[in-house]
């Protein structure tokens, strides 16, 4: 559904030096520079494919979903989606996608939702009995109908969010791209965006591609992800390889590991979990204390002020590590999870600078 060969977007900025006099040099000479915000991007997803677009800020996401929807020019490479070059900004292509960018409004402010939606029927030439059943199936999913003759200014971010969502799919377009839906939301609206877009997704196997630094949206929606540092792809393949501490270089064969629309994914490589145990304080001489300078043979072994010990450890190993440290002294707590994904992105950025 969306092919990406060396997509590439250099902005050029005006350096203005700073002072009055300043000013009055740039009138007869100017210096600027040049900024690549995406470097030669490739990716491809296919249709139904829920992928999630992860990357610091300044890194290129939104410059890429824009170039994708043709509202920016590349600068060089080529693009393809549904089979269009967005580039040309065809009007069949216009309406087989749609953009939803979490801090851009696309309905009247002073107008009640219900008018923006009969103006994009209208726009859209979208025959009436067909909006009507789309626009009753997305008010009923994000269970917003009694706010529909609300003006869009006195609606809840959450709510307005969701207005949004379905301005967005009112024409049923094959392909959705999200830049940060979830962007201020608090943890129920996030909820609801999340459950609405997994469902939808499930129903009418859309192809999304989202942005997010919201690290729940990413876990509970995408099994796939592309990341991109410095304009450039650091990473693309299932959700579970991230777990690796240092990921492999991108190879051919990154396809065969990508989820299928179908839901499959790759096998997960070299997975870890943290685990972490506090001591039981001895009360009994008889009772051999832990020792406070124990290491473990299978992974990294750290100890807190408090006493607690944790242990980063490869998920196979976990059996054997608990036995290990069962058999060593009594314990008072264990626990068991997995590494944080804000943990694995933060780790992949720093080995990418």
């Amino acid at each position: 559904m969306i092919e990406v060969q060396n997509l590439t977007r250099v902005f050029r900025t005006y350096k203005k030096q700073p002072g009055f006099w300043g000013g009055v040099k740039g009138l007869f000479k100017r210096e600027f520079e040049e900024l690549a915000a995406a470097k030669d991007i490739s990716f491809s997803i296919g249709e139904g494919e829920f992928v999630g677009f992860l990357g610091p800020n300044g890194a290129g996401k939104t410059t890429t979903l824009k170039m994708l929807s043709g509202l920016i020019y590349p600068t060089s490479g080529t693009s393809r989606v549904g089979g269009f070059d967005p580039a040309k900004r065809e009007s069949a292509y216009r309406r087989i996608f749609a953009l939803v960018l979490g801090q851009k409004n696309q309905l009247w402010w002073d107008l009640p939702a219900i008018e923006s939606f009969n103006l994009l029927r209208a726009i859209y030439a979208l025959p009436t009995v067909q909006y009507q059943e789309t626009l009753d199936e997305l008010l009923d999913l994000l269970d917003v109908r009694a706010k529909l003759n609300v003006m869009v200014r006195e609606l809840s971010l959450g709510e307005r969010m969701k207005m949004e969502l379905i301005a967005a799919l009112l024409h049923r377009p094959r392909v959705l791209f999200l830049d940060e839906p979830t962007i201020g939301l608090d943890v129920i609206s996030q909820k609801a965006v999340r459950n609405f877009l997994r469902e939808y997704n499930r129903r009418n196997k859309v192809t999304i591609l989202l942005t997010s630094h919201y690290m729940a949206d990413i876990s509970e929606l995408c099994e796939r992800v592309i990341v991109i540092h410095h304009g450039r792809k650091i990473y693309d393949g299932a959700l579970d390889r991230l777990e690796q501490r240092n990921p492999p270089p991108l190879a051919s064969d990154d396809v065969a590991h990508a989820p299928m629309p179908g839901g499959s994914t790759g096998p997960a490589v070299g997975r870890k979990k943290i685990i972490t145990f506090l001591p039981e304080l001895q009360d009994s001489r008889d009772q051999a204390a832990f020792p406070e300078d124990w290491r473990s043979r299978y992974g990294e072994t750290t100890r807190t002020e408090d006493g607690k010990f944790t242990l980063r450890v490869p998920s196979d190993a976990v059996v054997a590590v608990s036995q290990e440290i069962l058999t060593t002294g009594p314990v008072a707590d264990i626990t068991i999870e997995d590494v944080p994904l804000e943990e694995i992105i933060a780790e992949l950025f720093a080995t990418s600078e």
